[in-house]
């Protein structure tokens, strides 16, 4: 299991997967907004998405896990 985790503190702006999606090092899996920035969250491992452990619109801090890959 690997974690995505967020690399910024901001907002869920939108989530680019869904349960059972095949990820590939690199992948987009979410988009954090802050300070009216957009900045991708890629995934830094390969797998496919177990769980997604936020929501558009929810406000999370750096290090918060977003995405958990199998």
């Amino acid at each position: 299991m690997a974690d995505v985790e967020a690399h910024i503190t901001g907002t869920v702006w939108k989530i680019e997967c869904a349960v059972g999606d095949t990820i590939e090092e690199g992948d987009t899996v979410a988009i954090l907004e802050s300070m009216k920035m957009e900045m991708p969250v890629e995934a830094e491992d390969a797998g496919t998405v177990a769980e997604i452990l936020c929501q558009e619109g929810q406000a999370v801090s750096e290090g918060d896990t977003l995405v958990v890959l199998e």
